[in-house]
């Protein structure tokens, strides 16, 4: 079960080798300078490098600004890899092209079988994203704020229903951005999974997913198990 720091006190310092690797992995990743983190938490650099070098404790408060700044959840931080975001969005964009108009919750969960069923095949997920157990099913913790980036970014447009649902379509400007981080494997199965789906009820969809080992094994708010999924029979994948 991952630790939940958003529930310890804000004032409980933690220090461990595991977060500063981690921090420091993936700040190199996004090119993000000792200096720039340093400013953004209101501290020295000199403090910070210290941090990184496991001579400074890290508060929990510290290490939520942290998260925030590289852009990544807790859960990334600790396994040190961060999630291609940029690639989540394209993947968005693959299944507006193909279905239109799809209801935002049952767009969260295109994305997962996308997501699960990559990797019941290869190993690893599609975009690296980390899907957390809610009400409606798995959902990455960074969904809703991508949503929000490409609705202001004018890719996708929110409409909604006479009763409530939010619709989401690609916008002229989306349909004009390149998806060259989806290869062709992985756009024919987003496909066959749009088609699988196409005209269901978002209900269908959710309560599909909430029958699936991953759901079922985890605890409420906790992340669900990729290796899980790979025990599902070949035909529930999606």
């Amino acid at each position: 079960m991952c630790l939940d720091l958003r529930t310890i006190d804000m004032y409980t310092t933690i220090m461990t080798n595991k977060y500063v690797e981690s921090i420091k992995s993936i700040r190199l990743e996004k090119a993000i300078s000792q200096l720039d983190i340093a400013k953004k938490l209101d501290i020295s650099r000199a403090s910070y490098i210290a941090m990184e070098q496991g001579k400074r404790e890290l508060s929990v408060s510290e290490l939520e600004k942290i998260s925030n700044i590289l852009g990544v959840s807790f859960e990334e931080l600790e396994s040190g890899k961060s999630a291609n975001y940029e690639k989540y969005k394209q993947m968005i964009l693959a299944f507006l092209r193909t279905g239109g108009k799809i209801p935002k919750t049952k767009l969260a969960k295109l994305l997962y079988f996308a997501d699960f069923s990559w990797f019941y095949s290869h190993l690893e997920s599609m975009s690296g994203m980390q899907y957390r157990k809610i009400q409606y099913g798995p959902v990455p913790d960074a969904y809703f704020r991508i949503i929000d980036e490409m609705f202001d970014g004018g890719q996708i447009q929110i409409t909604q229903t006479e009763d409530g649902a939010m619709l989401i379509s690609q916008t002229r400007s989306g349909a004009k951005t390149s998806l060259s981080m989806v290869n062709k494997e992985e756009e024919k199965l987003i496909k066959k999974i749009e088609e699988k789906w196409k005209g269901k009820k978002t209900a269908e969809i959710v309560n599909f997913t909430h029958k699936q080992f991953p759901y079922l094994f985890a605890r409420e708010n906790e992340i669900v198990s990729y290796p899980l999924f790979t025990q599902e029979d070949p035909d529930e994948i999606y």
